[in-house]
């Protein structure tokens, strides 16, 4: 839209504004935040955002917008908790709220199954919720029962919804536990990188989140402009030969008769235009680069986005160095030092997964710092470890942090982790040359016009 109209636009967006606060304010709706175009605000009670969104759509639909300009937007309700930090309101269901509203098209309110329950009996009249069916998000995380709010004055007859579950969209990308925290600026770049480059890779130090940076990445790209989005999880391969095969059952593919296993990937993705995501190339780099390779020159729709602790290292490739998350600044006073650092958000977003009444307030604040910081920004994985970390942040304060006796003559020095060759099986052993070496309340979301 902001091409179609050059400076008209402005005059557009502030109209579009005026009508989506007019409502928050007639509906006791406080808005939170607000991201180009898109606005996120919360209600006291459920039946009070079905009401304001409602009016919204209606004045939006009935506007008189500018011949050129069809303002639809979509919307997303959800109700569930939240945390009020002075950082920003927190917590797994204001992502839930966004990635509902993600999934629907312009002029469409999308309703989740908890504000469904909350409020189908007390709809007004003639207003009703259709159910569109339970649909994966795309934050990769557990599947949601969608209602589709209907209305008077208010479009009803949309495309399928824009879910992992729609068959328009072919992909495999697998659930996950968790949501995806942070990293704005990392998804919008990589995002632009992938559309751009055939040949993605994300390096980075084991356990800087390359692999779930990939896959956010991957879902988001899943709007229809390709023929899918494929995931391919190399971790459990131990012969580089498999590497291939790997690919072709990620793919739902068979080998062509006698042809190689790559011969028979490349065969099969010469006149797709797909997205492969190769996660996990550090131990099989030659075969994923060779694999690469020929897949860039003889498909020239595929895109490729590698994984890996070094780069392919072949021609055309884009290496994009990820960054531990972003952390505090080391004097921490309050919590509003927290303000921008990813890797506080995370913390907190996990504690309360573990500990729902979990608050990071600013008698705590100090401590999760130091707690991220000592980690480097790096997410810690699924481990038992979590509940210990918690432990920790329910602490007034820090123990002092003791450094470690000086290792004896011809003792190894314990304050290091072993070199990362030496935690491989013995076939992985001759790589080590390569190793890394970088661096590094009720809810309403309405993304805008």
């Amino acid at each position: 839209m902001l091409t179609r109209l050059g400076d008209a636009f402005a005059d557009v967006l502030v109209r579009h504004n005026a009508i989506i606060r007019s409502e928050l304010a007639h509906n006791a709706g406080t808005e939170v935040d607000t991201a180009g175009d898109g606005f996120f605000a919360f209600f006291k009670s459920p039946r009070a955002c079905v009401a304001a969104v409602i009016e919204m759509q209606r004045q939006l639909t009935s506007a008189d917008w500018p011949e050129v300009a069809e303002v639809r937007v979509r919307m997303g309700i959800h109700t569930g908790e939240a945390s009020a930090q002075p950082v920003a309101l927190v917590g797994l269901d204001v992502h839930r709220a966004a990635r509902i509203a993600a999934v629907g098209h312009g002029g469409q309110v999308l309703v989740s199954e908890t504000t469904a329950a909350l409020t189908r009996d007390g709809l007004p009249e003639g207003v009703r919720l259709r159910d569109l069916g339970t649909h994966r998000l795309k934050d990769l995380g557990r599947p949601e029962e969608i209602f589709q709010l209907e209305a008077s004055g208010l479009r009803t007859t949309f495309p399928p919804l824009r879910s992992l579950d729609n068959p328009e969209l072919p992909n495999n990308l697998p659930s996950l536990r968790s949501a995806f925290i942070g990293r704005t600026a990392e998804l919008s770049e990589v995002e632009q990188l992938v559309r751009s480059s055939r040949l993605v890779t994300l390096s980075g130090a084991g356990g800087c989140g390359k692999s779930r940076l990939a896959l956010q990445v991957a879902a988001n790209l899943l709007d229809g402009s390709m023929n899918g989005v494929f995931f391919v999880d190399l971790a459990p391969i131990v012969d580089p030969e498999q590497v291939a095969a790997a690919v072709i059952s990620s793919l739902g593919l068979r080998p062509h008769g006698e042809a190689s296993l790559v011969h028979s990937v490349v065969e099969a993705l010469r006149d797709q235009s797909i997205l492969l995501v190769l996660d996990n190339c550090e131990h099989v780099i030659d075969a994923c680069a060779k694999l690469a390779d020929e897949v860039g020159r003889s498909c020239p729709k595929v895109h490729l986005l590698a994984t890996s602790r070094e780069p392919l290292a072949i021609e055309g490739e884009q290496v994009y160095r990820v960054p531990s998350l972003s952390l505090a600044p080391e004097e921490v006073e309050s919590i509003d030092d927290l303000a921008e650092s990813d890797a506080v958000t995370l913390f907190a977003e996990r504690a309360r997964g573990h500990d729902r009444f979990f608050v990071l307030d600013s008698s705590r604040a100090p401590l999760v710092a130091a707690i991220c910081r000592r980690l480097d920004g790096i997410p810690l994985p699924g481990t038992g470890r979590r509940p210990a970390l918690l432990d920790v942040a329910r602490a007034p304060r820090a123990a002092p942090r003791r450094a470690p006796p000086p290792p004896q003559p011809g003792e190894p020095d314990s304050s290091t982790p072993p070199a990362p060759w030496r935690l491989l099986r013995r076939p992985g052993r001759a790589r080590r040359s390569r190793t890394d070496r970088s661096g590094a309340g009720p809810l309403a979301q309405a993304p805008g016009p």
